[in-house]
C-alpha cells in the first residue's frame, strides 16, 4: 500500500515504540541501497521534501540522507507491507548511498540481478554523452549522430534475426547483446531511457 499523509496513522507504530524499519531501493535498478528507521515525523518530512528522511536513534533527531554529503535519496514512492509494520522507499540516489563511498550498504555482495546490471550499463552509456569521440566507442556513436545510431540498431536487429533463423544460439546471444546495447544508446541519444519503454509495456500489460 502506498503511504500518504492521509493513511499515515493507520500504520503499526505501536509495535516498535513509534519506529518502523525502512528499506531504500533504487527505483531504476532495483538494488537495495540502505536500511533505516522512520517515525511519523520522518515519513511526513520525506513526503513533503521529496528526500528520504529517517529518525536517527543515535542522534535522537530527524536525519535526511545526504544532509552533509549531498548524496540525497530522491523519493519516488513510499509503501508499507501487508502487516503495516515495515516500509520500502523507492528512490533515485544522488551519488553513492553508503557512508563508505559505495553505491549500496551491501557492497560486499557479489550477486547482481540482471535488471540492475542493465540499469548500470544505461548510466554508463548516458555518461558518455558529450565526451570526446576518441575516448570510447559509445562516445564515437554519439558523435556520429542519431541517424548512424539508428542504422546500427537496424543492422544489429537483422543480424539477430539471422542468427535465430539458422539456430546459431551462441551468435544469437552475441547479436542480441549488440542489439540491446545499441538500442540503449539510441534511446539516450533521443533523451529517452529504458524506463520510458518499460512504462509503455506496463500500460499495455494492464490492458
Amino acid at each position: 500500500m502506498k503511504v500518504t499523509t492521509e493513511n499515515l496513522s493507520n500504520l503499526a507504530w505501536d509495535k516498535m515504540e513509534g519506529l518502523l524499519p525502512c528499506i531504500v531501493q533504487d527505483a531504476a535498478s532495483g538494488k537495495i541501497l540502505m536500511q533505516g528507521f522512520m517515525n511519523k515525523d520522518a515519513v511526513n518530512a520525506s513526503l513533503d521534501s521529496g528526500k528520504v528522511t529517517f529518525f536517527s536513534r543515535s542522534k535522537n533527531r530527524l536525519w535526511t540522507k545526504g544532509e552533509s554529503s549531498s548524496n540525497f535519496l530522491n523519493l519516488v514512492e513510499l509503501s508499507v507491507d501487508c502487516d503495516q509494520d515495515s516500509l520500502i522507499a523507492l528512490a533515485h540516489p544522488d551519488g553513492p548511498t553508503c557512508h563508505t563511498g559505495t553505491e549500496t550498504c551491501w557492497h560486499d555482495g557479489t550477486a547482481q540481478p540482471e535488471i540492475s546490471f542493465i540499469s548500470d550499463l544505461e548510466r554508463v552509456i548516458a555518461s558518455r554523452k558529450g565526451a570526446d569521440a576518441d575516448s570510447s566507442y559509445t562516445a564515437s556513436l554519439y558523435a556520429s549522430g542519431i541517424k548512424r545510431i539508428a542504422q546500427k540498431v537496424g543492422e544489429e536487429g537483422v543480424e539477430t534475426a539471422l542468427a535465430a533463423t539458422v539456430q546459431d544460439l551462441e551468435e544469437l546471444k552475441n547479436e542480441s547483446a549488440d542489439l540491446i546495447y545499441h538500442l540503449l544508446v539510441l534511446l539516450q541519444a533521443s533523451d529517452l531511457s529504458l524506463s520510458d519503454v518499460i512504462g509503455v509495456l506496463k500500460k499495455r500489460h494492464a490492458k
